[in-house]
């Protein structure tokens, strides 16, 4: 089969993705596939989890640096390459260079996590940090290229990067033939491109389903538009999928074989990274996680047997505090409350003992006794709890109004 592209890049086809496939042997790993049980019983379908986020570097982002930088000529290898990054990007590049025995430079974002920064240089790049946006380090990446001849690795607009990210796909259709939809996080479109043009000329049948943030949606408005358009300030946590335009490349091949492009919250994508560490005990990053929270969102939508691409798994361990907490709360295992009781000796104690009873175990207590709305033998009382769902939430605030607290919620 034959993919139609746009710009002056020839036709990405099948034969490109094997040949990239026969490329990477040896240097990007064959990820696990697992089974998820959870999923399985809300969607009412076998439900795999394709884990790349155990991909060397962190995420799938390996296979399109190496087979675009194992493609350029002798003399395009001695000038050596730049990209631009905030994390996974940067990193696959650096080990691909660093393989292929090439010299990197990566410009990535001032506020970028520290542990991407220097991982990125342990692979061997050259970092600079620049700019306080991605849009302002490209930028600066773009401007090095044209000032040094160095080749600019772009992270998903190449037919080349396409081609390798597309060798998920082979793997999915070998490791579970059976598969009848595809489930995968878009940021630029890159991926979701390549495993869409690998897949559907092997397997057209398969359903294959694109997902955004949506603070980050930029395909919806395109391909409501027939061309790649720009959204303004995109603001997501999935800092992987957080992209403000598609790339011209992949947006055609998204737009003629991608079936369909959703979007969720922040709080189903909190919720997605809660339930992977917790049920499927693997770390995967925001953007890696979308795909569960499409299957989260609405389970009975989905034809099985579904593959759910955990596309990554680099999240900064303080970024992963604030996203769990943020999960917990969107999955309610945090209460939080306020009551009054009267200022006597024994009255906390009273009300703790409540709590007991049901089981909610106390994280935090504050008291305000300044507030003039309060009567002079009163103490409003602040909790944050731990409980073990939104049912059990409804459980400990009926216990404490049974027991004759005023409960503002």
């Amino acid at each position: 089969m034959n993919f139609r592209t746009t710009g002056h890049f020839p036709p990405l086809i099948l034969d490109d993705v094997r040949g990239a496939q026969k490329m990477l042997s040896g240097v990007a790993r064959m990820t696990a596939m697992e089974g998820s049980r959870h999923l399985t019983d809300l969607v009412g379908a076998p439900v795999h989890l394709k884990c790349e986020n155990l991909q060397r570097t962190g995420s799938f982002k390996l296979r399109g640096a190496y087979v675009r930088i194992a493609g350029l000529s002798p003399v395009e290898r001695a000038a050596g390459v730049v990209a631009a990054s905030a994390g996974n990007h940067a990193q696959g590049v650096a080990l691909a260079s660093a393989l292929l025995g090439v010299r990197s430079t990566v410009f990535m974002p001032v506020g970028a996590p520290l542990p991407k920064v220097a991982a990125t240089r342990q692979y061997g790049a050259e970092v600079r940090l620049h700019g306080h946006v991605v849009d302002e380090t490209l930028a600066a990446a773009q401007e090095y290229a044209q000032e040094t001849g160095a080749v600019f690795i772009h992270p998903f607009d190449h037919p080349d990067i396409i081609a390798g990210q597309g060798t998920v796909g082979l793997e999915i259709l070998e490791q579970c033939p059976e598969v009848r939809t595809i489930v995968v996080g878009i940021g630029g479109g890159g991926l979701a491109a390549g495993i869409a043009v690998a897949v559907k000329a092997v397997r057209p049948d398969v359903r294959i389903v694109g997902v955004q943030a949506a603070g980050a949606a930029c395909y919806p408005p395109s391909l409501a538009a027939g061309h790649p358009v720009s959204i303004d300030s995109p603001t997501t946590m999935a800092d992987g999928i957080k992209v403000g335009r598609p790339g011209d490349v992949p947006f055609e091949l998204v737009r003629e074989l991608v079936d369909e492009v959703r979007t969720v919250s922040e709080d189903e994508l909190s919720s997605a990274l809660l339930l992977c560490l917790e049920r499927a005990k693997l770390v995967v990053e925001p953007a890696g996680a979308s795909p569960v929270a499409a299957l989260l969102s609405d389970p009975k939508s989905f034809r099985g047997p579904v593959v759910a691409l955990l596309s990554g798994g680099n999240v900064d361990p303080l970024l992963m505090q604030r996203i769990l907490t943020h999960g917990m709360v969107a999955a309610g295992r945090y209460l939080s409350l306020r009551l009054r009781l009267s200022d006597r000796p024994g009255a906390l104690a009273t009300l703790l003992g409540v709590l007991s009873v049901v089981d909610a175990n106390v994280l935090d207590i504050g008291h305000v006794r300044t507030d003039p709305r309060l009567g002079l033998t009163e103490v409003e009382v602040e909790l944050q709890l731990e409980t073990k769902g939104p049912e059990h939430c409804a459980e400990v605030s009926a216990a404490l109004r049974d027991a004759g607290y005023l409960v503002m919620d």
